[in-house]
């Protein structure tokens, strides 16, 4: 039995709170440059890496109290040489594992063997709809092209692919173009990932960062091409979207379902550290990979222990604590707002989204 719960939630709570995701950076290491990473990835693996004994003893605990889908990331997590090891043995604790990769490494062969070993799906990386948009923000000519033959090789094995798109300036007059590369190569997904100011994307943030108006109106083109196009949409790094669905939603006269489980869920905005947590390659525990606030530490701690007692976890699941604007907001439930930016912005995680326009009508 673990230890109360303190920070204003109750013992009675806790089971409202799974993870639902888990998203596990097993590298630092990269072929790729892009301008954009969270990881500010090394063309070299780094030696504080969790062995693969070690992986091995997070991943019994991960499956000992929950049943999220692992996203195994990097960096490139096909850099490791026993990515498949660690693949393998989480699907055979009976976890579902997706892979976040960039592509360029797949072959036939590697792609084989991501089916035969049960992986649900892979997502890879396009940033651009064309070779010089995503080659110059990936850092590597070629990397286009490999990424799309990656996927090529993928679905002829019979495994899913996803699209991952990250928005920015660089990119943003493409996104209708990106979206016809998706339906064209046949994805089965398309994620729009919002940029968030960190790792790299601290360096470009002042740059390639949106203003909060074009962010809204990206985010309105979204959600109406989500009702039109064969593939499934989601919005990621970018909370009030589910602010947005609502407020359409109801211009329409329309109720709206998600789907809250498997592949393709859609719950809320912001999960960090309510559904979702990250692990670092040298297992630090985080509540996103884009919020550099330390949960925990794998190597010290029992994951379940982090998850239900980490004073940052705890905070985060306490709504009465957000600040500004989001504090009020009576889309509050829904979004939460992207915690990330606000700490990028603030130095506080708890603070208001900085990057929606949306003025609350609750007042405090």
């Amino acid at each position: 039995m673990g230890h109360p719960i303190h920070g204003g939630i109750g013992e009675h709570t806790r089971k409202e709170y799974v993870p639902r995701l888990v998203f596990w950076e097993l590298t630092e290491g990269c072929n790729l440059k892009c301008v954009h990473c969270r990881a500010t990835a090394k063309p070299n693996r780094n030696q504080e890496e969790l062995t693969t004994e070690e992986a091995y003893r997070v991943i019994d605990e991960i499956a000992s109290f929950a049943d999220p889908i692992l996203v195994l990331t990097g960096g490139e997590p096909l850099y490791r040489p026993d990515f498949f090891e660690i693949a393998t043995y989480a699907i055979h604790k009976g976890l579902k594992v997706a892979l976040a990769t960039n592509g360029t490494l797949i072959d036939q062969t590697i792609a084989k063997r991501i089916k035969e070993i049960g992986i649900r799906r892979v997502s890879i990386s396009i940033d651009g709809a064309n070779k010089n948009t995503h080659d110059g923000f990936r850092g590597i000519d070629g990397a286009f092209d490999r990424a799309l033959q990656g996927a090529k090789y993928l679905q002829d094995a019979g495994v899913d692919v996803q699209f991952n798109t990250t928005i920015s300036k660089h990119n943003v007059g493409e996104i209708e173009d990106i979206l016809r590369l998706a339906v064209e190569k046949e994805a089965v997904a398309l994620h729009l990932f919002m940029l968030v100011p960190v790792g790299c994307g601290i360096q470009i943030a002042d740059n390639e960062m949106l203003p909060a108006e074009q962010y809204e109106e990206v985010l309105g083109w979204f959600y109406e091409q989500s009702r039109e196009v064969p593939l499934e949409m989601k919005a990621t790094c970018a909370p009030h979207y589910y602010r947005i669905i609502r407020q359409k939603a109801k211009e329409r006269g329309e109720r709206i379902t998600f789907q809250t489980h498997g592949m393709a869920a859609m719950t809320k905005g912001c999960l960090a550290g309510t559904g979702v947590f990250f692990i670092s390659h040298k297992g630090k525990v985080q509540p996103c990979g884009y919020l550099p606030v330390e949960a925990g530490d794998v190597k010290q701690q029992k994951v379940e222990d982090i998850w239900n007692e980490s004073p940052v976890f705890l905070r985060l699941r306490d709504q009465s604590q957000l600040e500004g604007k989001c504090g009020v907001c009576e889309f509050q439930n829904v979004c939460m707002g992207c915690r990330a930016r606000a700490f990028y912005e603030t130095g506080n995680y708890m603070a208001a989204e900085p990057y929606c326009i949306y003025e609350p009508k609750m007042v405090r």
